[in-house]
């Protein structure tokens, strides 16, 4: 016993020591797996009996249910699957529309596309990055069913007005919340408020099964039709599952503070080259559907999901504390912060900021931190908008947002001398930015 006690203590005084010696960088996300949910995913690994199928899907789900505030739940491989199968749950299909904002991710426009039905654009506000409500009430016509309403960065939206606007129209409301887990409008959780909501559990957002979504719904009629989908939806295969469980384990290990200096720089030498499968395969970025795209939820996955959310409080409260470190600092800097509505109470998955040139302060950031790129295009994909229903023009603000937003990591690896490391690099990156336009505006003839 004795040794063990040294062999523990040594452990600890040789990482001191690391962390005192190693720079210290951030990823945009991570910190939400513990070493704890590590161990359990290797188990997995090593005894794959129930690595695919097994119980902890049935009490995961439940438990999202009871997180959320309603009374079913079911789980997909990604949110994008759970929106599609939800969508058809609806009625929706050819001739349909559904009006969605911008900007948003190419995969949810896919997903009503899927359907037959054509996705609608709606402008943003700049004041907090949610959908526009008065545009969107212009944009709705006869052919008008579904009124997606997204919390863009965990922000909720006005949901008074906009569940009054879908009231007037006859609209079912679906609660886009994969940035919103845990994020609350008048006392309530988001996801309650519309006839279903989607969440996502990809290991950027707020809890992290690597890859993961879920659908929730108060509505009896609705849950049954949602479950007969899931149900005729294919588990992923063992190999699947395994590289998910693994990838897991690496990210965890890799974009700790302390190594992610290092593994940053090999991962620059080797040409940005990404060893995992990428969370949006390309042919789904090109707007194909890929011949997989229906899957549940493994139930190692599922594993890891509910141990995370028992952490989830925790996990909120230091988010919500960093930002509010984050917007004190920028307010008094002079730049211009999200205003939620007076009802809600976000739960930032990232906090966006709006600067005059966003790759100008990633560059003087990279050193401190890795800052993230939602969104870089109306649809957050690098090629998008590739399809001629989205009308460049049509959203303005949503275009002048993707040219100025940078975001700023929340998750509990981010410290209080992070927040003002970051704060730092981005008020001396937008001094450099207004002395090369003052020197460049002096050489203009």
């Amino acid at each position: 016993m004795k040794q063990i006690v040294v062999e523990r203590t040594t452990d600890r005084r040789t990482r001191s020591l690391l962390y005192k010696v190693a720079p210290r960088r951030l990823a945009i996300f991570g910190g939400t797996t513990t070493f704890a949910d590590c161990l359990v995913a290797l188990r997995y690994l090593a005894d794959p009996r129930q690595l695919v199928q097994g119980p902890a899907i049935i009490e995961y789900e439940q438990a999202f249910a009871r997180q959320v505030g309603v009374r079913y739940a079911y789980s997909f491989c990604h949110a994008r699957v759970g929106l599609y199968g939800l969508l058809l749950a609806l009625g929706v299909g050819p001739r349909d529309e559904v009006l969605l904002q911008v900007p948003t991710h190419v995969v949810v426009s896919n997903a009503i596309r899927y359907t037959g039905a054509r996705p609608v654009y709606v402008d943003c506000r700049l004041d907090n990055y949610n959908i526009d409500l008065e545009q969107a009430e212009q944009r709705i016509t006869p052919r008008t069913k579904v009124l997606i309403l997204q919390h863009t960065f965990g922000i909720p939206v006005e949901l008074d007005a906009a569940l009054d606007l879908a009231r007037r129209y006859g609209l079912d409301v679906i609660e886009d919340c994969v940035h919103a887990l845990g994020a609350t409008y008048d006392g309530r959780q988001v996801g309650s408020f519309g006839r279903a909501a989607i969440f996502s559990t990809e290991h950027a957002k707020t809890i992290s099964t690597t890859m993961g979504g879920m659908v929730v719904t108060d509505d009896v009629e609705l849950a049954a039709k949602v479950q007969a989908f899931q149900q005729r939806c294919a588990y992923p295969s063992a190999s699947q599952t395994a590289l998910h469980i693994l990838k897991l384990v690496l990210f965890h290990c890799l974009l700790e503070p302390h190594l992610y200096y290092y593994t940053w720089m090999i991962y620059e030498l080797f040409g940005q080259h990404y060893p995992f499968p990428h969370p949006v395969t390309d042919e789904e970025g090109r707007g194909g559907r890929p011949a997989n795209y229906e899957q549940r939820l493994s139930n190692a996955q599922a594993t890891i999901g509910l141990r995370q959310l028992q952490r989830l409080d925790a996990n909120l409260a230091h988010r919500r504390a960093t930002a509010t470190a984050y917007a004190v600092r920028l307010s008094k800097e002079g730049f211009d912060v999200p205003h939620p509505p007076a009802k809600a109470e976000p739960a930032f998955v990232r906090y966006p900021v709006w600067v005059k040139d966003p790759d100008v302060v990633r560059r003087v950031a990279v050193q401190h931190a890795t800052l993230g790129e939602w969104f870089r295009s109306i649809l957050s994909w690098p090629d998008s908008p590739v399809y001629d229903d989205y009308e460049m023009g049509s959203c303005l603000r949503a275009e002048e947002a993707i040219r100025h937003l940078v975001n700023l990591p929340t998750h509990p690896w981010v410290s209080a001398q992070d927040v003002e490391t970051i704060i730092s690099a981005v008020v001396r990156a937008t001094t450099m930015v207004r002395s090369r336009d003052t020197i460049k505006k002096g050489h203009e003839p």
